[in-house]
């Protein structure tokens, strides 16, 4: 995993908030590199979702640089930035409000093909089939509105249109959160398999320590708009460097049995 496909270099972004300037990003640092898994952890506030936000471009950001798969992300504008946009997909926390509840799965699924010109149209009906087939749910799927599917099978679509559009990048912004813990597990599960059968890299955004080291190659910990600690996954979870780092590994629940 020598090859950085993302590389955030002293990256801000601040906010106005009652006639004082809040830095919700204070020169972060990061790299990804092709097929890898960072994960992103912090508490709430600590700047993770503003990361993910700047990086997809939905907000600018203040001052740094973004480079991704080679070239300068944030100076790509128009048609440019449009083709680009489809090596780069994101996955919500809520699948539901990600997209129009009323659709069908295969409406959901077509618009990336279409919009990215992926296949031909007469060729979109066999790979939304496949599309549904790699998140491990039936090709009739395709005809059920997004309203009548359970979390899980909706986090699935959701998944299923972000790899439509054959990327390099999947940032996840507490994707699994909202699931119970057996949904939870299988997505994530999906998640990994779908990384070693493609070759996709992922951000993957938590406020969970544990969801964040089952999937993750390295771990970097957000406090206060800042990268405060980086490392490979299990070196994180078992020596935390940081307050913060520390603070995340002590809420992760663990399992009390008593002597028998």
């Amino acid at each position: 995993m020598s090859d950085v496909l993302l590389s955030i270099e002293n990256l801000s972004k601040g906010f106005s908030s009652s006639g004082r300037r809040i830095a919700a990003l204070d020169n972060v640092s990061l790299t990804i590199a092709a097929g890898e898994t960072l994960g992103l952890v912090g508490a709430s506030g600590s700047g993770k979702s503003t990361l993910s936000r700047v990086l997809l471009r939905l907000l600018a950001a203040d001052t740094g640089a973004i480079g991704f798969e080679g070239e300068d992300w944030l100076a790509l504008k128009g048609a440019a930035l449009r083709r680009k946009r489809a090596r780069m997909q994101m996955v919500f926390q809520d699948p539901l409000a990600a997209f129009n509840p009323l659709a069908a799965v295969d409406t959901v699924l077509d618009d990336p093909l279409r919009i990215h010109d992926v296949v031909p149209r007469d060729r979109r009906a066999s790979e939304i089939a496949m599309l549904l087939e790699r998140v491990g749910l039936p090709a009739d799927y395709a005809f059920r509105p997004v309203r009548s599917l359970s979390g899980g099978q909706r986090q699935r679509v959701a998944i299923a249109r972000a790899i439509a559009t054959r990327p390099s990048l999947l940032v996840l912004d507490e994707a699994v959160s909202a699931l119970d813990v057996t949904v939870r597990g299988r997505i994530l599960e999906l998640l990994v398999d779908l990384q070693r059968e493609m070759g996709i890299a992922c951000l993957f955004i938590s406020h969970d320590l544990a969801v964040v080291r089952a999937v993750s190659h390295r771990i970097a910990v957000m406090d206060g708009g800042r990268i405060v600690e980086t490392g490979p996954a299990a070196s994180v979870v078992a020596a935390p460097q940081s307050d913060a780092a520390r603070a995340l590994v002590a809420a992760v629940p663990r399992l009390v049995t008593e002597p028998s």
